[in-house]
């Protein structure tokens, strides 16, 4: 019976730690606010030591290209593109989707350092995985 209960006791301590270990951010907007509020949780994720991978589709994928410049958004006075920087800086993996390099003219060497073009099948078998969050922006 001290087994059972022990046992029981464990099994609850670790569903009540169980909880997403995966966010995935999937931003479009054209907004800096959109895209800085999407950057933000995602920055707040990686420092509750979830893993994040951001997708930046349409107008976002801008917010990637190298030395474009952004709107600086208060109160800390960064551009979504240095959000996403220290982003990638922290560990959070960053891509564009599939569409937008073809479709806007730019190259892979375009962006800046640590964002990679999209592989279709992999965002598709991420979404799958049991325990990932999505937001979108």
């Amino acid at each position: 019976m001290k087994r059972l209960i022990a046992l029981t006791a464990v099994t609850l301590c670790l569903a009540g730690t169980a909880h997403a270990n995966e966010l995935f951010v999937n931003i479009h907007s054209g907004n800096a606010m959109a895209q800085g509020a999407g950057l933000v949780l995602a920055g707040q994720a990686l420092e509750q030591k979830a893993s994040v991978r951001v997708l930046l589709c349409d107008a976002a994928g801008d917010v990637a290209v190298a030395g474009k410049e952004g709107t600086q958004l208060k109160p800390k006075d960064v551009t979504p593109q240095q959000m996403l920087q220290g982003l990638i800086k922290n560990g959070a993996k960053v891509e564009v989707c599939a569409l937008y390099l073809p479709n806007t003219g730019r190259q892979s060497t375009d962006l800046i350092p640590g964002v990679t073009p999209a592989k279709p099948a992999d965002v598709a078998a991420h979404l799958l995985k049991a325990g990932v969050k999505t937001l979108a922006f």
